[in-house]
C-alpha cells in the first residue's frame, strides 16, 4: 500500500465507517476505509456474551437493509448487529481493508492532504475521517488502586459471571450497560452491590409504541445540544429478554443492593456518596415526563393508543434507598471483584493535528473539524440526541460526505483555473 494516493481515508469500519462509505460511493467520491481488526469489531469482542441492540431492528438500522430473521420489535444480538454491517458492506461493495492499523496522520507539509501511516505502509489522502467512535478508551476511574485483593474489570472487558471469582460483586454505573451486567450477574447467584449515579430512565415501551417512537414522534431525537449539566447523563434502558424498562426498586426486590456514586476508598472500604435517593427520584421525574409528553401527544392528535395507567405505579422504595449504605467494608461483604460500567473516552493519540481541546475532544461542528480537511463521525451528539444511534450516524455520514463533496468541488475549481492561467502565459 505504500506510496499509494487516495482521495479520502476513512479510519475504522464500524457502523461510521460503513455508513459513510455508502455514501461517498453514491456521489463517487473515490475512497479506502482501514479497519485495524474485522468489521464492526467491537461488537464482537468488546462487549459481554448476553447483549443486546437498545433499540428494535426496526429502528436502529440503516435505511437500505433490513435484519434478517428478526421480528421488527426485536433486538439484535451483538453477533447479529456485526454481522448486519458486514453484510451491508458487503452490499454496498465498500472499499474496506482489514488488518490494517492507522498508526499517525499528519498534514503534509508545504503541499495538500495528509500522509497517513499504518501497519501495511504509507498512504496521502486528501481528506481524513476519524470515523473510530466514542467507545476507544475504557475508563476506569482512579478510587480502588490495583493492589487491592480484588478483581477490577471495565464492562468492556466483561464477558459473563463465569470469569469472576466466587463472590459478591460491586457494579459501578448504572446505565444501560451497568443494569444490565448487575442483573445478569445476580441472577447467577451472587450478591451484587450495584452503584447509582446520575440517569435518565425513559420507559421501555408506552401505550403500545417503543421509547425510540416517542422520542422520535415527541422530537426529542432532535435536539442539537443535551441539557445544561446533563453532557453526560447515562440512559438506563434495557433491550435485554425482549426488552424492558429498568425499575432500580424491581433490582432491589431482585436482591441487588443499591448504593450512592463511589467516591473514595480506604483501607478497604468503599465510600459512597449520599446521592442514591436523589438519583431514583430524578430518574423518576424523567421517566414520568416522557409518559406526560406522550399522553398530551395523544390528546393533541386524537390517537387511538390504549391507555396504561399502571405504567405510573411505583413500588415502594427499597431498604437501601430509605437507609442507605453509606460506606461497605469488601472484605466483611464478600466482594471479590468490581466490574466498571464507567463509560470510554475518546483517544485520538494517532491523529497528528490540531483539531482538540485540551481534554482530548475534538473541535467540530457537525463533523466537520477545526482542521480543514478532517472530520469526524460517529461521535455522541455529534449533530443531535440521535447521533449515537445506528440510524443516527448514517445520517451524520450523509452531511459528512456532503462537506467533503462542496470541498471537493471548490479544490476543482482552483485546479482548473489554474490550468486556464497555465494555458494562457
Amino acid at each position: 500500500m505504500s506510496g499509494q494516493k487516495i482521495e479520502v481515508v476513512v479510519v475504522g469500519a464500524g457502523q461510521a465507517g460503513v455508513a459513510l462509505s455508502e455514501h461517498l460511493t453514491e456521489r463517487g467520491i473515490p475512497h479506502l476505509v482501514l479497519e485495524r481488526h474485522r468489521i464492526a469489531e467491537r461488537w464482537r469482542s468488546e462487549r459481554w456474551d448476553s447483549l443486546v441492540a437498545n433499540g428494535p431492528v426496526w429502528h436502529d438500522r440503516f435505511p437500505g437493509l433490513e435484519f434478517p430473521d428478526l421480528e421488527p420489535g426485536a433486538f439484535a444480538s451483538k453477533e447479529q448487529v456485526a454481522d448486519y454491517f458486514v453484510a451491508y458492506a458487503e452490499k454496498i461493495g465498500a472499499p474496506i481493508r482489514c488488518g490494517v492499523e492507522v498508526t499517525a496522520v499528519r498534514r503534509n507539509v508545504g503541499g495538500s492532504g495528509f500522509r497517513v501511516e499504518t501497519s501495511d505502509g504509507d498512504l496521502d489522502a486528501q481528506y481524513v475521517v476519524a470515523a473510530t467512535g466514542p467507545f476507544q478508551r475504557p475508563v476506569l476511574p482512579a478510587v480502588v488502586p490495583q493492589s487491592a485483593e480484588l478483581v477490577q474489570i471495565h464492562s468492556n472487558s466483561y464477558r459473563n459471571p463465569q470469569q469472576l471469582p466466587e463472590g459478591a460483586v460491586l457494579v459501578v454505573g448504572a446505565g444501560s450497560s451497568g443494569v444490565q451486567i448487575a442483573a445478569e450477574i445476580q441472577r447467577s447467584g451472587r450478591q451484587v452491590y450495584l452503584s447509582v449515579g446520575p440517569h435518565d430512565r425513559p420507559p421501555r415501551s408506552y401505550r403500545g409504541h417503543d421509547f425510540v417512537w416517542w422520542l422520535g414522534v415527541l422530537g426529542k431525537w432532535d435536539a442539537s445540544t443535551p441539557p445544561l449539566g446533563a453532557e453526560h447523563v447515562t440512559i438506563a434502558v434495557s433491550g435485554a429478554n425482549g426488552g424492558h424498562t429498568v425499575d432500580f426498586r424491581e433490582l432491589a426486590e431482585d436482591g441487588i443492593t443499591l448504593v450512592g456514586r463511589t467516591q473514595s476508598f480506604d483501607g478497604g472500604t468503599v465510600h459512597f456518596g449520599q446521592d442514591l435517593r436523589a438519583n431514583i427520584a430524578n430518574g423518576d421525574a424523567n421517566y414520568l415526563g416522557v409518559l406526560d409528553e406522550a399522553d398530551a401527544y395523544v390528546e393533541r392528535n386524537g390517537l387511538d393508543l390504549p391507555e396504561e395507567p399502571e405504567a405510573r405505579r411505583q413500588r415502594p422504595d427499597p431498604d437501601s434507598v430509605i437507609n442507605p449504605i453509606l460506606e461497605l467494608d469488601l472484605a466483611d461483604a464478600g466482594v471479590a471483584s468490581v466490574v466498571w460500567a464507567t463509560g470510554y473516552a475518546v483517544d485520538y493519540s494517532w491523529l497528528e493535528i490540531d483539531a482538540f481541546d485540551e481534554r482530548g475532544r475534538p473541535r467540530h461542528q457537525r463533523g466537520v473539524s477545526t482542521e480543514p480537511g478532517v472530520y469526524f463521525l460517529g461521535l455522541p451528539w455529534q449533530s443531535r440526541r440521535g447521533s449515537s444511534f445506528i440510524w443516527g450516524v448514517w445520517h451524520d455520514a450523509k452531511y459528512v460526505a456532503d462537506q467533503i463533496e462542496i470541498q471537493r468541488g471548490y479544490r476543482a475549481h482552483h485546479e482548473a483555473a489554474n490550468l486556464v492561467g497555465t494555458a494562457s502565459v
